[in-house]
């Protein structure tokens, strides 16, 4: 893939590029030192990193206090344990302490594959939009995962940036500027439109194009900005399509289909939605990325399966 790059090393290389511009980072791991690909802000801060070893909460409550202390911590361990085992730390020392705390969660969604409901995190959107006093980000591509990074390390305040575990390519050009709340328009379309975060908007984006092919006109959305988000923009956006269809690596509970639900009930907006993720009470199945996104539906090939079907009333 052209352009790809690894979102964590992506974060390390916004860490390395903070502190040397005189922001008082220190990042925070559970011996997730590979996880976090953090070997090079090892090479060049030798006395910043602070691993507290397998102990989740000792990360998350090491962070608030390091926070409390006047420095920029950060978070940096795989999503399923930094939510799960971590959750009543992340909730109650981060949030509603108000601390400056950045949590990174790597290798979210299935990205973990064959290891299983264990390390899969298809809940950490819904966890962590049930807190209070977070904002929370879902890049889908090195450039916006970086201005996302970027603009989180200067905010005063909790953060939560969701990122996946492969490499990814580009989506936006260089003229790419990215704003808290933002929807980002990646393809227009006037039958159905596909809305989607994270490492799935290159599933849609691919879903469009082969839509196209068929004849039908399909938008892209994608909604890397969870909270803040420009919902009055959003639904202005859907009231122009027919139907909507979701696509996420998350329970459909809770994500960007909760997201979307939400904006079109309060909306008043009678317009037909598909949510597609892991379905209500299940789990991703084990298995490499390809196979995991065909079962559940949601790689480019199902989600134009879904949308030929819904345009055809099915």
């Amino acid at each position: 893939m052209s352009n790809a790059k690894h979102l964590a090393t992506v974060m390390v290389e916004a860490f390395i590029d903070a502190v040397n511009r005189g922001v008082d980072l220190v990042p925070v791991v559970a011996d997730s030192t590979s996880t976090a690909k953090i070997s090079p802000f090892i090479k060049a801060f030798p006395d910043r990193l602070i691993n507290v070893g397998i102990a989740e909460q000792t990360l998350v409550g090491t962070a608030a206090g390091l926070a409390i202390g006047g420095k920029v911590a950060v978070t940096c361990n795989a999503a399923p344990f930094l939510i799960s085992r971590a959750n009543e730390q992340v909730k109650v020392d981060v949030c509603y302490n108000n601390t400056n705390v950045k949590l990174f969660g790597l290798n979210a969604g299935a990205s973990y594959g064959p290891l299983a409901s264990t390390h899969h995190s298809i809940d950490d959107i819904a966890v962590m939009r049930g807190f209070g006093n977070i904002e929370i980000y879902a890049p889908s591509c090195p450039l916006e995962c970086r201005q996302i990074i970027d603009y989180a390390l200067e905010h005063v305040g909790p953060v939560y940036i969701r990122l996946d575990g492969k490499d990814l390519p580009q989506l936006h050009d260089e003229n790419y500027q990215f704003r808290p709340g933002q929807i980002d328009v990646l393809r227009e379309g006037k039958e159905v439109v596909l809305v989607t975060m994270g490492s799935t908007v290159h599933e849609a984006v691919s879903a469009s194009e082969q839509l196209q092919e068929q004849g039908i006109s399909a938008g892209v959305i994608a909604i890397p900005s969870i909270r803040p988000c420009d919902t009055q923009r959003l639904q202005e956006l859907l009231k122009h399509y027919s139907a909507v269809i979701t696509v996420e690596e998350h329970n459909v509970n809770g994500g960007v289909g909760s997201l979307v639900a939400e904006v079109l009930a309060e909306g008043g907006c009678g317009i037909p939605l598909l949510r597609l993720g892991i379905p209500d009470g299940q789990y991703a199945i084990a298995g490499d990325r390809a196979s995991t996104r065909a079962h559940h539906g949601i790689d480019a090939a199902s989600v134009v399966k879904s949308a030929v079907r819904m345009c055809a009333g099915a």
